[in-house]
């Protein structure tokens, strides 16, 4: 068993979540007393925040990749950045550690690939629906078309992010929120929806709505864990 190098902390509620999948899933796999060989680096997330808000990506970029670092010294044979939008360095962290990265983004296109998906709608922060980094890596790299929100939307689903579900608040009212943007894209035409921000499987899950619904924690632990076990890996390393 290959040793995961998880960066968490953004936010520690779906960090938790994280470790918890990994090693249910290694469990599952293996039986008996197994559970992953990880090590945790858990950062701030305020000081990680106000970096997002002020646009400071290269602070951030020292800060990962010196959590890289750290983990590479434990004797981490790969890194799970625990979030979606900060694989916008994921690149850059790969590179100051020396170790790859295991995309969040390649875990997802797998499991859309083997459903047959073609179009589907990104949720997740107002970085990870605005800018390339992780759209760009489905279309690019896996063919597949992404939409998302329009722009009240986008700031329905970033704030409910950031005011409520980083801060383990979750609230009945801003699931119909979610719900209904759910509702809107898939008339829109997508296929289904990938909940692109690793908090939002703790507000909706597939039990409340019929439109399918791709969790990327649970799509990224497991994938890691198969990675983790010697199996064929569905990363790309760039």
């Amino acid at each position: 068993m290959r040793q995961l190098g998880l960066i968490g902390g953004m936010s520690w509620e779906s960090t938790q979540s994280y470790y918890q999948l990994i090693n249910q899933t290694v469990k599952a796999k293996l039986g008996g007393l197994h559970s992953a060989k990880l090590c945790l680096y858990s950062v701030d997330f305020a000081e990680i925040a106000e970096l997002q808000t002020a646009g400071d990506w290269q602070r951030m970029t020292t800060i990962l990749a010196g959590a890289a670092t750290s983990l590479k010294l434990a004797g981490s044979d790969a890194i799970v950045i625990c979030t979606n939008t900060m694989h916008k360095i994921s690149g850059e962290i790969s590179a100051a550690s020396g170790l790859p990265v295991l995309h969040i983004a390649d875990a997802t296109a797998k499991r859309l690939k083997d459903d047959g998906v073609k179009r589907i709608a990104l949720l997740g922060t107002r970085f990870t629906m605005q800018q390339d980094f992780y759209k760009a890596r489905l279309q690019d790299l896996h063919g597949i078309e992404v939409i998302t929100p329009d722009g009240d939307q986008q700031a329905l689903v970033h704030n409910i992010i950031y005011d409520e579900l980083c801060r383990g608040e979750v609230n009945a009212s801003s699931r119909q929120t979610y719900l209904d943007i759910i509702n809107s894209l898939y008339q829109q035409g997508a296929e289904g929806i990938i909940l692109g921000c690793t908090e939002i499987g703790l507000l909706v899950q597939q039990g409340h709505t019929q439109v399918p619904l791709y969790d990327t924690t649970k799509l990224h632990a497991e994938a890691v864990v198969e990675w983790s076990l010697g199996a064929t890996s569905c990363f790309i390393h760039e």
